[in-house]
């Protein structure tokens, strides 16, 4: 019966990771408003959203507003497309707020302003994909899924495979090895995806990870290996100055703050490279973010 017995033996360290992470998560989580037990599904949603690429520190105060403004899916939906741009401020990848607010009608159509509760539902909305529909579906409503994002992919790859990072997309491998992490109790397992994606973010980072404070460094596979270098070529890290998503976000913050459309000698002065000043504003007029209107005038779109 050896395989039987190696079987219920990784299923025993599983769980201990899990249990220590959960632990050490009580004890020291960030407090954070879309983790509180009042945050309901939509809050939860527009949280994963606005942290795409983009740090907690600037998400916060948007986040706050967003919701202030439109607490329900229905109350986004029911206000124009532009107003979200608008909102969005300067968080980046303005198409986010786009998508948000097409999610918000298909909510508010499809499902009579809930947001669903089961993945396929979720996976259907504009704009939601695996990872956001498994962290909603995790968080705010306490169901076991892998939810595996770059930190819970780098922790769970040392923690268990003994890589030193876990690559740049997520594979079905992924999803198959942080699920075997995880509990077999619904809300327990999503308190285990919320601790492992909060020690990837605060413990075990990319660059200068702070093994003394892991709860699970004594079982780590990384560190028991010594710690070995990532393997193959690094990430280059994206450069913005000077590109035309700095260009495009320029000419954005121009109709962000304007309350009537805006004649395009305003847009010129915005950049002083005529060539690539007309690629981003057609980038952003075929992504649905700016509508060109009578008069070589532009604004916001309104529906």
């Amino acid at each position: 019966m050896p395989g039987d017995l190696g079987e219920e033996r990784r299923d025993i360290v599983d769980e201990t990771i899990a249990a220590a992470a959960i632990r050490w998560f009580d004890a020291n989580a960030r407090d954070l408003p879309w983790r509180h037990p009042d945050a309901g599904a939509w809050a939860i949603l527009v949280s994963e959203v606005m942290l795409q690429q983009t740090p907690v520190t600037r998400v916060l105060p948007a986040y706050e507003a967003w919701l202030a403004r439109w607490p329900t899916p229905a109350a986004l939906a029911g206000d124009e497309p532009g107003e979200a741009i608008r909102m969005w401020g300067r968080l980046g990848y303005p198409r986010r707020a786009l998508r948000l607010h097409e999610c918000a009608t298909a909510i508010a159509e499809r499902h009579g302003g809930v947001v669903p509760d089961d993945l396929d539902p979720l996976l259907a909305l504009p704009g939601v994909g695996a990872y956001t529909a498994r962290a909603v579906a995790a968080f705010a409503y306490r169901q076991r899924q892998p939810v595996v994002d770059t930190n819970v992919r780098r922790f769970v790859a040392r923690a268990v495979a003994g890589a030193a990072d876990g690559g740049h997309t997520t594979r079905p491998a992924d999803l198959t090895a942080t699920a075997a992490l995880l509990p077999a109790e619904p809300a327990l397992a999503a308190r285990a995806s919320a601790a492992f994606m909060e020690l990837g973010a605060v413990v075990c980072v990319a660059r200068t990870p702070r093994c003394t404070m892991c709860p699970v460094a004594d079982r780590c596979a990384w560190r028991a290996a010594g710690r070995p270098a990532q393997g193959g070529p690094s990430r280059r890290t994206q450069t913005y100055t000077g590109t035309d998503r700095q260009v495009r976000g320029l000419l954005l913050a121009v109709l962000r703050e304007a309350v009537e459309p805006v004649p395009r000698a305003r847009l010129d002065v915005v950049w002083p490279e005529p060539i690539q000043r007309d690629r981003a504003l057609r980038g952003l007029i075929d992504d649905g973010l700016v509508d060109p209107l009578p008069g070589d005038v532009f604004a916001l779109p309104r529906g």
